[in-house]
C-alpha cells in the first residue's frame, strides 16, 4: 500500500531547536553557492552558514497529483514540552459543536476539536461553523515555528484530538472555499504516531475506477506534514482506526483562511 517518491531537502535551524526566519521562498533558500558569493561579503557570509549549521531535512512526497514535504520539526523533549502545554491551554467543543452533519444526518465526531486564530474567523466544513478562540500562547509558538521552517504565515488552526487509536477522521479533502488555495496546509502532530492514508479521488467506492494506490505514511511525535496545491484537489485523507494504540495524539492544521470572504 506504501508508495513514496522522495527526495531529501534542508531548511535552516537555530542551535537549541529555535528556527531561524524564513526570509525567502523554498526555492531562493537553494540557491547555489556561487549565489551567496555574489550577495554577501565575508562576514554576513559567516552568519548565513551558521544559520544553517543544523538545517531541517525534509522528505518529499508525490504521486500523481499529491505533492507533500514532511520532516520531524521538534525534537522529543520539545515535543512532549508542546502535547503538555496544549493539554493544559486548550478548550474543544461540545454540544452540538462537537457533531458534524452528513446527508442531512447529525454525528458526533469521534475526536475533540477546537478552532484557534485572528479574532474574527470562521471555518465550516460539514454543516458545522466553528469560530475562532483567540491563539494561546503554545499555539502562537508552534505557529511561528512552522512559518519560519516553511515561509508561509497561518491566521487559523484546527485542532483534533485523539484519546486513543479509536478516535479517527474519515476520509475528506481541506478544500474549503475560504481557504488561501495559495498556501499549503501544514499539519503538526504531537503523541502517539498514526498512520495517515491518502486515497485519490479515481480510487475511492467499492470497486473504485482505476486511480493511483493509496499512500500511506506514519506521522510521529513532533512532525510537520505540508500538504502542497494541488493534493486537497486530487486526494482524499484520512486517519484510520488503529485498536493497538493505546497513546492520545494532538494533531494541528494550520490555515490561512481569506478574510474577505463571508
Amino acid at each position: 500500500m506504501d508508495r513514496f517518491v522522495t527526495a531529501s531537502r534542508k531548511r535552516k535551524r537555530h542551535v537549541g531547536g529555535e528556527l531561524d526566519q524564513a526570509s525567502h521562498s523554498k526555492k531562493s533558500r537553494e540557491a547555489p553557492e556561487e549565489e551567496l558569493e555574489e550577495d554577501y561579503g565575508e562576514e554576513e557570509e559567516d552568519m548565513l552558514l551558521k544559520e544553517f549549521s543544523q538545517p531541517i531535512p525534509w522528505r518529499k512526497i508525490e504521486a500523481e497529483g499529491l505533492d507533500c514535504d514532511y520532516c520531524l520539526l521538534f525534537k522529543t523533549d520539545e515535543a512532549n514540552e508542546l502535547f503538555n502545554a496544549l493539554e493544559r491551554e486548550l478548550e474543544y467543543f461540545t454540544g452540538d459543536q462537537a457533531k458534524v452533519q452528513v446527508f442531512g444526518k447529525s454525528y458526533s465526531v469521534p475526536r475533540k476539536q477546537a478552532t484557534y486564530g485572528d479574532e474574527g474567523l470562521m471555518y465550516s466544513f460539514s454543516g458545522v461553523h466553528l469560530l475562532a478562540r483567540t491563539w494561546t500562547p503554545t499555539l502562537e509558538n508552534i505557529r511561528d515555528t512552522v512559518t519560519k521552517a516553511t515561509g508561509h504565515t497561518f491566521n487559523f488552526v484546527l485542532v483534533n484530538r485523539y484519546k486513543d487509536g479509536l478516535d479517527h477522521m474519515g476520509e475528506h479533502r481541506d478544500d474549503e472555499r475560504e481557504l488561501d488555495p495559495s498556501c499549503p496546509i501544514a499539519s503538526v502532530s504531537l503523541g502517539a504516531a498514526r498512520d495517515f492514508v491518502f486515497r485519490h479521488r479515481n480510487s475511492r467506492g467499492g470497486a473504485g475506477r482505476g486511480g493511483p494506490p493509496p499512500v500511506k505514511l506514519e506521522l510521529a511525535h513532533g512532525s510537520l506534514l505540508l500538504m502542497n496545491a494541488p493534493t486537497n484537489t486530487n486526494w482524499y485523507h484520512s486517519l484510520p482506526v488503529r485498536k493497538k494504540s493505546q497513546m492520545p495524539r494532538i494533531n494541528l492544521t494550520f490555515r490561512r483562511i481569506l478574510k474577505k470572504l463571508k
